[in-house]
């Protein structure tokens, strides 16, 4: 009788051991999620910090949607996409930098979409993090 109890007991441990590795294997999961989206995010304002920087010519960093290293308006628009875009596909996995310049009405500062996105390895969603920029100064 005494065998019977230690192995029900030995069950009930062991469901609830594996309870808690399954909460583990998500809490891992979980962290990697809001690890890439703060790189995403730590990435975005970095550009949106250089595009603040460098004001002219006012379409400098128009990338017309995804940014390509050569893109852009002057040599240091250029060098910023071309590191930043390198930093994007280097820090993310399957990352894709994109910028693109609104076209704004007269007495409306420049205005930019920064956006960057990612694929989720383990659930296998594509995710995006968009920061809005604008460059003060009517154009």
């Amino acid at each position: 009788m005494t065998l019977l109890e230690v192995l029900i007991a030995l069950i009930v441990v062991s469901i609830g051991l594996l309870g808690v590795a399954a909460l583990n294997v998500k809490t891992l999961g979980a962290n990697r999620t809001a690890l890439l989206r703060a790189r995403a995010v730590l990435l975005a304002a970095d550009m949106a910090d250089r595009i603040r920087a460098n004001r002219l010519p006012d379409d400098a960093y128009d990338c017309g949607g995804t940014c390509q290293p050569g893109s852009g308006g002057n040599p240091v628009a250029v060098g910023d996409i071309a590191d930043w875009t390198a930093a994007v596909v280097a820090g993310l996995p399957a990352g894709r930098a994109e910028i693109a310049r609104q076209l704004p009405t007269p007495g409306t500062p420049t205005t930019y979409v920064v956006r960057v996105s990612w694929d989720e390895a383990d659930a296998g969603d594509r995710h995006a993090f968009e920061l809005t920029v604008q460059r003060g100064g009517a154009t």
